[in-house]
């Protein structure tokens, strides 16, 4: 019996496709899916004929749930991390590619969009969320942290609700993405085969997307526009969650919710968080390349370490979600030991970084 791909590629009029095809395992990304993908979009940006790439997802429940995490594991539990690593190198390579595909980049996300799906779709030109749209970054839960370009697009959103997401990993629906500027376009799920097949049919694709474009309504955050500008507005792990506590100790819907975020990150992996709050300070500092170089430091120091390992455990193997993170506290996590997460490697990502706006 041959197994279905797990990555589809087609030609339709002037529209390069790709549908992500592994919807039992959520459309999650695996190194091989990786590796078809990025030569595919540099045939089709030497390609005359095509004008336009549109990355879809199979199924309904997911567009892309995030990296193969699992095979990751299995990989550097058995010592082998230098192939983990590949994953991620190679991940990163595709990511920065994206962020400067010379040809309109139109993702179409209905359904679940983690981790490696936000790293396949936040770089390009368009993102289209549709009624089933639900957006997460919530690497932090299992001792990695927002990668991917995360360190990009993050702390870029105005009002400080990219780093609240980067920190809580909270989830957020179409509203919201489309208030923060995650999306660029939401479209009613059962008008995305009429939008694919416009597309596909060539003319202006800014336009194709705005004749398609219907208001989600009003963002549930901006509730808490003024709480979230505040908090996540600083730039210390401590003030943030200190300020979250008074917050909930008022009582009221801000309380409550000052509540649900302190108790999410104090359940966040300690190491993770503070490398996550890095990241938040130093992206804008950076263009996409810079962070993605910055990222891939990062991970390679992850990927030989505990947290990482004990968060997939309890996670997604053991699943008693109990993960005996060390260390156990926010406020034993070592500076040093942060920011020798962020020193450059023997071999760094092979990108051409810069300053922001470079």
């Amino acid at each position: 019996m041959t197994s279905e791909p797990e990555v589809l590629f087609a030609r339709r009029g002037e529209a390069g496709i790709i549908t992500l095809n592994r919807p039992r395992a959520l459309n999650a990304l695996t190194h091989a899916m990786v590796r078809e993908i990025h030569p595919r979009l540099r045939a089709w940006a030497e390609d005359p004929g095509i004008t336009r790439v549109v990355l879809k997802a199979s199924g309904e429940r997911a567009f892309c749930a995030g990296g193969d995490i699992r095979v990751v594991y299995e990989l550097g539990r058995a010592g082998r991390h230098d192939d983990a690593i590949a994953f991620w190198h190679d991940e990163y390579l595709l990511n920065a590619y994206i962020g400067a595909y010379p040809k309109p980049y139109v993702s179409l996300i209905d359904g679940i969009c983690m981790g490696g799906g936000f790293g396949l779709s936040a770089h390009g030109t368009y993102r289209v969320a549709g009624e089933r749209y639900l957006f997460a970054m919530p690497e932090v839960n299992i001792g990695l942290f927002p990668d991917v370009g995360g360190t990009h697009v993050l702390p870029r959103i105005p009002r400080a609700r990219g780093v609240y997401l980067a920190l809580t990993g909270a989830r957020i629906k179409a509203a919201d993405a489309f208030a923060a500027g995650l999306a660029t376009h939401a479209v009613p799920s059962d008008r995305f085969a009429a939008l694919e097949d416009a597309l596909c049919e060539g003319g202006m694709v800014a336009a194709v997307l705005s004749g398609f474009h219907q208001d989600p309504g009003p963002a549930p955050l901006d509730a808490q526009d003024a709480l979230i500008t505040d908090v996540f507005g600083r730039t210390d792990l401590y003030d943030i969650l200190a300020r979250l506590d008074a917050l909930a100790a008022q009582g009221g819907e801000d309380g409550a919710f000052a509540a649900a975020a302190a108790k999410s990150m104090r359940a966040a992996c300690p190491t993770s968080l503070a490398i996550a709050m890095e990241q938040m300070r130093r992206g804008p500092g950076l263009d996409l390349a810079g962070c993605l170089v910055t990222e891939f430091r990062i991970v390679n120091r992850v990927a030989r370490g505990h947290d990482f390992y004990e968060g997939v455990r309890a996670v997604l193997v053991d699943k008693d979600n109990a993960p005996r993170w060390d260390p156990a506290q926010i406020d034993a996590v070592d500076a040093a030991t942060i920011s020798a997460h962020f020193a450059p490697l023997e071999h760094d990502l092979p990108l051409s970084a810069g300053a922001a706006g470079a």
